[in-house]
């Protein structure tokens, strides 16, 4: 009876070291499956930001007044967000708000191409400055535009004829949009007739308004799916966002 009972105590203790081999292996390889993950999510980021750096040159766009800190900042985040599974086109669109709003400072860019598919007027918000863009928010009735990487969803129509949905992918800087109704729309105030009587261009409620007789265009270019930047060199911004890190 002993003999039985030490021999049961040895398998008992054979079974508990086996299980605890196979946890150990088993823990082993998903530590490896992660790594080998983040990896080639690493050289794909790699791949897609050095890939596309000569676009800017190519296509002329520091003379055609964009920011190149905003270039390098939106490239980063877009290859960080296509990497990841989240956007899913290589479009890619900058809001380069350092710029005076009577000019073109929306930059829709088709990087698989190289194509520069738009250069045109875009509106801030209300409270985010006269001319020039100084204040964002992402609070709801700030009437402010609100920074940093969106993700553009389906087209609709309401009052402003197309709009396009537009979700923000930043905690605490854009994350509200959908709750603040931030959307891409057409407006008559964005055109060059409004800067010539009013000495700037018209403002939103804090959307990124581009002119009307274009946004249909834009619209049906960039939904579904592609990836929208609104930069300002906002301190609080830059140190805290984590796509363009």
């Amino acid at each position: 009876m002993q003999q039985n009972k030490r021999t049961t105590t040895f398998f008992l203790g054979v079974i508990i070291a086996m299980l605890a081999l196979f946890i150990s292996l088993t823990s082993g390889t998903d530590a490896d499956i992660a790594l080998s993950k983040n990896a080639q999510s690493a050289q794909a980021f790699s791949s897609l930001f050095l890939n596309t750096l000569p676009v800017y040159s190519n296509l002329h766009l520091k003379e055609l007044g964009l920011n190149e800190k905003a270039f390098h900042l939106a490239l980063k985040g877009w290859a960080k967000l296509k990497s990841g599974g989240k956007v899913s086109k290589d479009i890619i669109s900058i809001c380069d708000f350092t710029q005076s709003s009577n000019n073109k400072r929306l930059y829709i860019i088709d990087l698989a191409t190289g194509t520069l598919l738009f250069n045109t007027l875009v509106a801030h918000g209300k409270n985010t400055g006269e001319e020039y863009a100084h204040y964002f928010s992402n609070n709801p009735s700030s009437l402010q535009s609100s920074l940093g990487f969106y993700l553009t969803k389906e087209a609709y129509t309401g009052s402003h004829g197309l709009g396009l949905k537009l979700i923000g992918l930043e905690a605490g800087f854009n994350d509200r949009a959908a709750e603040r109704a931030i959307v891409m729309h057409g407006a008559s105030y964005v055109c060059n007739e409004f800067i010539d009587q009013y000495g700037r261009l018209g403002k939103s409620w804090g959307c990124p308004a581009v002119p009307f007789e274009l946004h249909e265009q834009i619209i049906n270019t960039i939904k579904d799916g592609t990836c929208l930047f609104i930069y300002y060199p906002d301190k609080a911004y830059l140190a805290a966002s984590k796509l363009i890190r």
